[in-house]
């Protein structure tokens, strides 16, 4: 099969590798239709998080059940199925708990898995041809349709980008009538202002520089903060105050939850296109109000092999901890557990309350990826979401 394959830094090359197939009676094997590009791959892409070479990307995929193993109950052949990201058995502890991100036995000696990625397990990606499923009782979403149809792109990202978004909002205890910040107009954050905005939320600010991404800000209806044009603590502030806040709340013009959909290859203000691993979190301690929330769903990794002059390569970061204290502000963070929300948000789609397939920008073969990857990197050609379609 062909696939799209980590070469070196700033490099992916597309390959022939041996076919996916069936390794235990619990797996299938996917024919997959669609494979998005995630902004958690450019991590790998840029050589920051010890990717290895020949390591297959990608952990986004839409597909078609193809082989079964004899052990499985709840798919079939034929069958079209999203694949979430993280790998879980769904019976261990963690999974019993609904913590699938965290499962116990899918990592020998570590716990929770993903599909091509670098530390999180033997798992090959899903910008191939072919994907291994393993526990597929337990992995498989079933979704209805034809491969190609209107619902594709809204699919695809039930995988991981629109369920990242909505888990973001978790972490960030949104209920209706708050207002938010979201730092990050990339897939993840453009999805938490549109979850945001689908739980009722009063404002949502998305803060970024690229103009295509926060033209897509726009669209989806939330305002678009460029930070480009000053601090955006202080375009927020000042927004909030044009906008009228409720009475009493003169004294505080800040949000009532803040989102960090950046990480850790966050850039800073002070020197122009210089890493500040610091700087949104930062930014966020400044802007949440008293008793706020901030939810971190940006990627701070335990190893950085190339760390910006703030950061360090075993993932210390100095934050601001005496101002979460003294305002009170909880601080939430970590991976997904998808299928808390796979089959709510599946619905949502399904029934047309949300369409979050309005973040894809572009769309690919295989032999395109090289291309939409680099152009992904440098934030160029108004790529915001990329789609592959083996």
């Amino acid at each position: 099969m062909r696939a799209v394959v980590f070469a070196h830094a700033h490099s992916v090359t597309v390959q022939n590798v041996s076919d996916a197939v069936i390794e235990e009676p619990g797996d299938v094997v996917i024919r997959v239709t669609s494979s998005a590009i995630c902004g958690t791959d450019l991590h790998m892409y840029d050589g920051r998080t010890g990717a290895t070479p020949g390591l297959v990307l990608g952990h986004e995929p839409l597909g078609v059940v193809e082989q079964a193993g004899r052990a499985v109950e709840m798919v079939k052949p034929g069958d079209r199925v999203v694949i979430p990201t993280h790998v879980y058995c769904g019976v261990c502890v963690n999974c019993a708990r609904g913590l699938s991100a965290a499962c116990l036995r899918v990592r020998p000696g570590g716990f929770g898995a993903a599909y091509g990625y670098a530390g999180m397990g033997p798992y090959r990606g899903a910008q191939a041809e072919l994907l291994r499923v393993p526990f597929a009782d337990a992995n498989c979403v079933k979704v209805p349709g034809q491969p190609g149809d209107g619902m594709e792109d809204d699919l695809v990202l039930l995988a991981d980008a629109f369920v990242t978004g909505w888990h973001a909002t978790e972490l960030a205890q949104l209920r209706a009538g708050m207002t938010v910040a979201v730092f990050g107009a990339g897939t993840i954050g453009l999805l938490a202002a549109y979850s945001a905005l689908l739980k009722g939320a009063a404002e949502v600010y998305v803060v970024d520089a690229v103009r295509e991404r926060l033209d897509k800000a726009a669209e989806i209806g939330a305002v678009p903060v460029d930070y480009r044009r000053g601090d955006p603590v202080d375009q927020i502030r000042e927004l909030r105050m044009d906008r009228g806040l409720a009475p009493g709340e003169e004294a505080m013009r800040g949000v009532d939850a803040g989102i960090d959909a950046v990480g850790f290859q966050a850039y800073g203000r002070q020197e122009r296109g210089v890493e500040n691993p610091r700087q949104v979190v930062d930014d966020l301690a400044r802007l949440v109000n008293p008793t706020g929330h901030l939810a971190v769903i940006g990627v701070y990794p335990e190893q950085d092999l190339n760390p910006a002059p703030e950061g360090h390569a075993d993932g210390r970061l100095t934050v601001p901890w005496g101002t979460f204290f003294s305002k009170g502000i909880s601080v939430r963070f970590g991976r997904t557990h998808d299928r808390r929300y796979t089959v709510l948000l599946r619905d949502m789609v399904l029934s047309g309350r949300a369409r979050p397939g309005v973040v894809v920008t572009h769309h690919g073969r295989l032999d395109d990826a090289p291309g939409l990857y680099r152009a992904f990197d440098q934030r160029a050609d108004g790529v915001v979401k990329a789609v592959l379609r083996p």
